[in-house]
């Protein structure tokens, strides 16, 4: 994986929290994998929804005071989205892998082109509830600027 470079113009400064459901399923297992790699990439930073499930007040504080939550689901049961809707957390992308055409079984088997599916999905806002267009970030490749998006060489 290349390194991503630094933002240093400011306009990449979203503070996002990215909660994976990650369940048992194939689907589950490459949300917890794309919040992973997510990280690695300075979208946000992943937290356990499981803890959110048990109402950590610090985790919930955190999660409320942040730009943007992302939840990943990798299934139509959308677990981690009532997760975070139980404990008043504002969800501002929703992904649901199934929904991104990778089959639920229940194998743990998957692709890296899963995971990048899903990866890809959430630098492009596809998740989001307001217009995608004016709401995405690039995501950063190796000829690139640091992806926010501001086209300059930072």
């Amino acid at each position: 994986m290349a390194e991503t470079p630094t933002c240093t113009c400011g306009q990449n400064e979203k503070k996002r929290i990215i909660f994976p459901c990650a369940g048992q399923a194939n689907t589950g297992q490459i949300t917890n994998l794309a919040a992973v790699q997510l990280t690695e990439e300075g979208f946000g930073s992943i937290a356990c929804a499981s803890l959110l499930a048990i109402g950590s007040e610090g985790l919930v504080a955190s999660a409320k005071n942040v730009d943007e939550v992302v939840i990943l689901d990798g299934c139509p049961m959308v677990c981690a989205k009532k997760i975070a809707e139980s404990q008043g957390v504002p969800v501002g992308q929703h992904l649901i892998v199934t929904e991104l055409g990778i089959t639920k079984g229940p194998s743990k088997s998957y692709t890296d082109d899963d995971i990048e599916k899903v990866v890809s999905a959430c630098w492009e806002g596809v998740g989001m509830k307001q217009d995608p267009e004016k709401m995405s970030v690039k995501k950063p490749g190796p000829d690139s600027g640091c992806g926010c998006g501001c086209d300059g060489p930072c």
